[in-house]
């Protein structure tokens, strides 16, 4: 009898690992791992991962780089809407999630899987992103999940694994770790509680850089090409060699909290040196480029886009009109930002562009003008207050 095929979303860890033999030994299927590279991988890191997934007895393994599609197609646009959620989470992993699973999705149907399948609890936003978007994608695949559908322990896990003679280290780490190009989250003991921070052992990269540095950042129509005069040939490039310079100095370390989308609470820690310098630097040469109403109606529509894409709802058309006009904002967001980095913050010093509307052609703001008279601003006050003169006289 012919086994089933199915994609595993693999990652080498407990619960992927116990997802390798249940599927193998258990469903008696043909498991094909998948691990999806969003940036956070090294190629020793993605080697180890292959070889223990050819030890728990997989058909195939494949990776899969989506590092500069995940970026042409999500984080440009994150970039693009100067996007935080709640004010503070540059979506590092949330958006990795949905860029994962359709990365899955389009390789289960590449090799005619019968199933998918991944390691998510029942616990989290991941089994909904994962299910929505292989359910949008693949509806005509099943989808399985052994640790949430069978509603396993930790200490289970590594019970039922240890029976089917697998060595690993089992000894929980005490910090959870996702890195990806957008940013790292850090989930631990402390980020189960409403009071307690990060203490400085928990954030992966150490903090070693005390003294201050001026950096100059080159955007071209919204995306970072340049630091310090060096071109990329890629925004990924960039965004990793910033990474490089700004993270030794505990830059962008928070702690964000969020609504989940199953309805409860959750705090995460995250390191995002590069994401916040990027966001903030291109948010202010957006402030002297753009006119106000731009500004208002991309902050609006920005907003809109990543709590939808923090849902899980990539696919969603929507999405697709709201790039078309972030795109179409980015237009002149070309030039210069001139950014200083200090222990555990950075500021942004100014801007040089081309498009720059702070023009003194026009006049200097407080001071005095070139392009119109005091009579000419007295005929505008009193026609711009007109309605609101007239409805405080009827109804005065």
């Amino acid at each position: 009898m012919k086994k089933k095929k199915v994609v595993l979303a693999y990652s080498g860890g407990l619960d992927t690992s116990f997802c390798c033999i249940y599927l193998t030994r258990d469903l008696g299927m043909e498991v094909h791992s998948v691990i999806v590279n969003t940036g956070g991988f090294s190629d020793e890191e993605l080697k180890k991962v292959e070889q223990r997934a050819y030890e728990m007895g997989v058909t195939s393994h494949h990776v899969v780089d989506e590092t500069e599609n995940f970026y042409n197609t999500c984080v440009r646009f994150l970039i693009y809407g100067n996007v935080l959620k709640n004010n503070t989470y540059p979506l590092s992993v949330s958006a990795e999630r949905v860029s994962q699973a359709t990365a899955i999705a389009n390789y289960a149907k590449e090799i005619g899987a019968e199933a998918v399948a991944h390691g998510s609890t029942g616990a989290g936003n991941d089994q909904v992103r994962f299910d929505m978007i292989f359910n949008i994608l693949v509806p005509e695949v099943k989808i399985i999940t052994p640790i949430r559908d069978l509603k396993l322990s930790r200490e289970e896990e590594i019970e039922y694994l240890k029976k089917h003679g697998v060595e690993m280290n089992f000894e929980k780490a005490k910090y959870s770790i996702n890195k990806g190009i957008w940013g790292t989250s850090v989930g631990g003991k402390e980020t189960l509680t409403s009071n307690l921070g990060l203490p400085e052992d928990a954030w992966p990269t150490p903090m070693t850089e005390t003294g201050s540095r001026d950096i100059e950042l080159t955007f071209e129509k919204g995306e970072l090409v340049a630091i310090d005069g060096t071109k990329y040939d890629h925004p990924t490039k960039a965004i990793q060699a910033l990474q490089a310079i700004a993270q030794p100095y505990g830059i962008g370390r928070d702690i964000h909290v969020g609504d989940t989308i199953i309805g409860i609470k959750g705090r995460v820690g995250f390191e995002a040196a590069a994401p916040m310098v990027i966001i903030k630097a291109h948010h202010t040469l957006e402030k002297h480029v753009l006119t106000k109403w731009q500004l208002s109606w991309k902050d609006q529509l920005a907003s809109f886009y990543g709590n939808w894409l923090h849902e899980g709802q990539f696919h969603d058309p929507i999405m697709r009109n709201i790039e078309a006009f972030l795109t179409d904002t980015q237009d002149k967001v070309s030039g210069k930002v001139f950014v200083q980095l200090n222990p555990y913050r950075f500021q942004v010093v100014g801007i040089e562009s081309d498009h720059d509307l702070m023009s003194n052609k026009f006049g200097s703001y407080g001071e005095m003008n070139n392009a119109w008279s005091g009579e000419d601003v007295k005929g505008f006050s009193k026609i711009f207050g007109n309605q609101v003169m007239i409805y405080h006289k009827v109804n005065s």
